[in-house]
């Protein structure tokens, strides 16, 4: 009797672990179509969106220059001698070019942006969580969703193009930074092999990786503080870095796994 009550135990616990992985992508689920629902909804929040839109893209812009910067000047670097072994430096401009388009520019600029505006947008819901400012909403028959999170989506949706593409441009430039200016490849044949090798396919493919991470961070960071109140793991100060945390990781993760999925439909 007590060996079936032991198994039966162990039984549950399984189904409770799988069970509440599918409850949690529910309630995500739920919580972004109700936010892009609110997004078309009149009246329109175009004064919030615009305030979200300087936060998240404008204030995003200097750490993703520098960033992008950076990353175009380690591949021309690392590129140059690897294509140097096969005599093929010549294609380090389309080498720097499609691997920033294709996949590096949209997933490192979504994931500073993380860094930057997503643990910043998770904190902050998170503490008007605690401090009961969206029990308040409620209460004023404000819906806190349409409220707090549909504008932060609609910022979301609009910046991270933009930032994917700066990042794109300035890590062009950082490879030919490095590829002409200082190991001598002829500026005329980089730029020459980035206008060539780089089709509207990879572009489109790289803002349609930008959207659909702009979605995922932003539903993320938000879902996780406004559900603070909800975790088991402690609440208050705790809860709320206990959130925000969760957001940044989740955030990465789950832009690597978008990206990869992404990839292989667009190739």
């Amino acid at each position: 009797m007590a060996q079936s009550i032991t198994i039966t135990n162990m039984l549950a616990g399984l189904g409770r672990m799988a069970i509440s992985p599918v409850q949690e992508l529910g309630r995500v689920a739920i919580f972004f179509f109700r936010g892009a629902l609110h997004l078309f909804s009149f009246p329109l929040q175009a004064d919030k969106i615009i305030d979200q839109v300087y936060f998240i893209g404008m204030k995003s812009v200097f750490v993703i220059c520098l960033t992008g910067a950076f990353t175009g000047m380690v591949l021309g670097l690392q590129g140059y001698y690897t294509l140097v072994k096969f005599g093929s430096e010549g294609l380090l401009g389309a080498a720097v070019a499609l691997s920033l388009i294709r996949e590096m520019g949209p997933v490192l600029a979504a994931i500073m942006v993380v860094a930057r505006a997503g643990s910043a947008m998770a904190a902050e819901i998170g503490i008007m969580r605690i401090s009961e400012q969206i029990d308040a909403l409620e209460t004023m028959d404000i819906n806190p969703v349409r409220f707090l999170f549909s504008p932060r989506l609609g910022a979301a949706l609009i910046s991270f193009p933009f930032l994917t593409a700066i990042f794109d441009v300035v890590g062009i430039i950082g490879g030919y930074v490095t590829g002409s200016l200082l190991l001598g490849i002829n500026s005329g044949l980089y730029f020459s092999r980035v206008e060539s090798s780089v089709l509207m396919e990879d572009i489109n493919g790289g803002f349609a990786k930008s959207f659909c991470f702009a979605a995922i961070v932003a539903t993320i960071c938000c879902f996780q503080g406004y559900t603070t109140h909800l975790r088991k793991e402690g609440f208050g100060a705790k809860g709320v870095s206990l959130s925000t945390t969760s957001a940044v990781v989740l955030s990465c993760v789950m832009i690597l796994v978008a990206d990869y999925v992404l990839t292989s439909f667009l190739l």
